[in-house]
């Protein structure tokens, strides 16, 4: 007997151990590098930006049923998967882990996959063309 790991739950399984080390990383810093954090700049905006990809996320996945459990599906697992592409965004932005960085570049390249192939299951439109992670305004080379 074989076991086949779905590809979504893998990503969010990534997903929540990027968040699990950045949640822990923020609880260490405040108490035992409060000079490094001081050195490494003010991370208000990466927390703003992370709190609003989240309030997006939980705003689109509130969906009102259709009756279509397939569509409904997809109608709240884009966001969920937006959600997670918009948060490793934030990271690759403001972050400073090489390893992190990586793995923030996987989940979006992984996450867009999924959202397409949502569509394509259901015959629904491909989401809009997007910039490969290295190309994001705050990593883009002039």
């Amino acid at each position: 007997m074989s076991i086949h790991t779905p590809r979504s739950l893998i990503g969010g399984v990534a997903l929540l151990a990027l968040m699990a080390v950045m949640s822990s990383a923020m609880a260490h810093e405040g108490h035992e590098h409060d000079a490094a954090v001081g050195q490494a700049g003010d991370e208000t905006p990466f927390l703003q930006e992370n709190a609003a990809a989240m309030d997006k996320m939980m705003a689109g996945m509130d969906v009102k049923p259709t009756g279509d459990i397939d569509r409904d599906f997809v109608a709240m697992m884009s966001p969920h998967h937006q959600g997670a592409i918009d948060m490793a965004v934030t990271y690759l932005k403001y972050g400073h882990n090489e390893r992190l960085k990586r793995l923030a570049q996987e989940i979006i390249v992984e996450q867009q996959q999924e959202i397409a192939a949502m569509q394509l299951a259901i015959d629904g439109p491909l989401p809009p063309s997007t910039a490969a992670p290295t190309q994001t305004p705050a990593t883009a080379q002039p």
